[in-house]
């Protein structure tokens, strides 16, 4: 049985490329302030009713809910981002996250922009290599807010059935 995640674009060419910029800003902004370490600063991309999660490739294919990470609200985004701004239980890392084939596939009545990015994320120990830690998909569904995007729901896919046990940071 397929369980792809793939769906057909509902929209015209020029409106998928004028989004789709669009989201690429976003996610410019938002890998550039994950990447600087500035993990308090996270929860400034979602709405406030915002649903954060990071679900192996197995379970989303089959729509299941259960997720590595589960953060519903920003207030929940805020806490874990706390807690790891404040608790350094791990070696000293960078990490950098890489986005690409950004594609838009819908934009609802309601104004919801629907999206997917492919993603990577490397991780560098200060006194180590350069590994990949993660890479998968980004699936997610944008709000305009105030003139912004804003993530209304960011459901990370990762492709590999092992990961690494420190995945503390958001993707």
């Amino acid at each position: 049985m397929n369980y792809s995640l793939y769906r057909e674009s509902a929209l015209g060419t020029a409106r998928a490329i004028e989004l789709r910029l669009e989201i690429e800003a976003f996610h410019a902004e938002y890998c550039a302030v994950l990447d600087a370490g500035l993990v308090e600063q996270w929860p400034r991309f979602f709405t406030e009713d915002a649903l954060y999660r990071i679900t192996a490739r197995e379970n989303a294919e089959r729509n299941l809910p259960v997720g590595l990470v589960y953060a519903e609200g920003v207030g929940m985004m805020r806490d874990r981002a706390a807690a790891i701004a404040n608790t350094q239980m791990f070696a000293p890392r960078y990490n950098l996250h890489l986005v690409t084939n950004t594609r838009v596939s819908d934009e609802t009545a309601d104004g919801d922009i629907v999206a997917q990015a492919n993603y990577m994320l490397l991780q560098t120990l200060v006194e180590g290599p350069t590994t990949i830690h993660l890479a998968g998909t980004y699936y997610d569904r944008f709000r305009r807010q105030g003139g912004s995007l804003l993530l209304r729901e960011r459901q990370v896919v990762y492709d590999t059935t092992i990961i690494a046990n420190d995945l503390v940071y958001p993707v």
